[in-house]
């Protein structure tokens, strides 16, 4: 599965739009700054990685829109664009990552045409080397799992987190391939539900026995001995290793912990920040509390007058971690 490329004829970012999966399969287009930014703030580009990348190319794609007739009109232009961009969601750290290296390609080159070349390059860059880290990672994880293994997610690091094979199942995935049987346990993922509709749905296309759970179900099963090894994603990662993903994964790690279950941690290079020392240094999107009183967008489940918390991530200590999957092997420390 690929969840988003960039169409060379109409010059366009198109993008599997993930809030309709798994009921209806919609590619949206983009080629403007208020699409790209609408698609990753409401969830139509989500999962670290595919952030990123998809934020390079809707940057080239909004770039080759720009107006302007002189470089420094359209450097100011590209500025603005990438500013505003970047300030759709804070936690993901491949948002950032990507932004920083497409403003950096913006300044190769003296002519417009220049620096267009310039950010093809870096944007279809970034895009390769996703490609490639998922696959690493997905090679590295295989080695922990063993023929006949359980496996517990939470949320979707799968394809559609990225733009191929993704990263918590990309290790899955390439167990199936050597031959291996596996067996998931995919959490629902509140309040959104990416476990149930995303995870759920790339799994078993891909034929992979899948079962689904709710989120409060996890230790019931852990403590049965039903798990054999938690692997989750990542959206930040700090230098202690520390790290932030979907809402719930603490609880995961705790109760792994407790009852002896192995908890590995699937981390791109570019998802780890050494700027934020600690968790702590991690800012943690809040969003709109009628994604926990609507049920998936629709259907009032609560009181409208009942207040809400509604963080999209937590961070889980690094002490908690068995081992990180990384594109360079599985190491126990960043």
């Amino acid at each position: 599965m690929r969840t988003l490329r960039f169409d060379e004829t109409t010059l366009e970012l198109v993008a599997i739009n993930q809030t309709k999966l798994p009921l209806e399969t919609e590619y949206i287009r983009i080629s403007e700054s208020r699409v790209l930014y609408q698609a990753i703030k409401e969830l139509a580009i989500r999962g670290a990685p595919a952030i990123g990348v998809g934020a390079a190319l809707g940057l080239y794609a909004c770039a080759l829109r720009f107006e302007d007739k002189a470089p420094e009109g359209f450097l100011y232009s590209f500025d603005k664009t990438v500013e505003y961009i970047a300030s759709s969601r804070p936690t993901a750290r491949n948002l950032f990552y990507a932004c920083g290296r497409m403003s950096a390609a913006s300044r190769q080159g003296t002519s417009i045409e220049d620096i267009k070349e310039s950010l093809k390059n870096e944007a279809f860059s970034i895009e390769k080397e996703d490609i490639e880290l998922c696959r690493a990672i997905g090679k590295n994880g295989e080695k922990l799992i063993r023929d006949g293994a359980a496996i517990l997610t939470h949320c979707n690091a799968g394809a559609l987190c990225a733009v191929e094979y993704g990263t918590a199942l990309a290790p899955i995935y390439e167990a199936k391939a050597k031959g291996k049987a596996v067996y998931v346990y995919a959490d629902e993922t509140r309040p959104l539900l990416q476990g149930a509709r995303l995870t759920c749905f790339e799994l078993t296309e891909a034929g992979i026995d899948t079962t689904l759970i709710c989120d409060n179900m996890a230790a019931g099963l852990m403590a049965k001995g039903k798990i054999d090894l938690v692997i989750v994603g990542c959206d930040r990662v700090a230098a202690n290793g520390d790290f932030a993903n979907k809402t719930g994964t603490l609880s995961l790690a705790v109760n792994a912990r407790h009852f002896g279950v192995p908890f590995y941690v699937a981390v791109p290079s570019s998802t780890v920040d050494l700027s934020a020392l600690t968790g702590d240094d991690i800012v943690i999107e809040e969003r709109d509390g009628a994604e926990i009183t609507e049920k998936f967008f629709k259907n009032p489940i609560a009181p409208e007058s009942v207040k809400t918390y509604n963080p999209a991530f937590d961070v889980t200590p690094g002490s908690l971690v068995t081992g990180y999957i990384t594109e360079k092997g599985v190491f126990k420390s960043i």
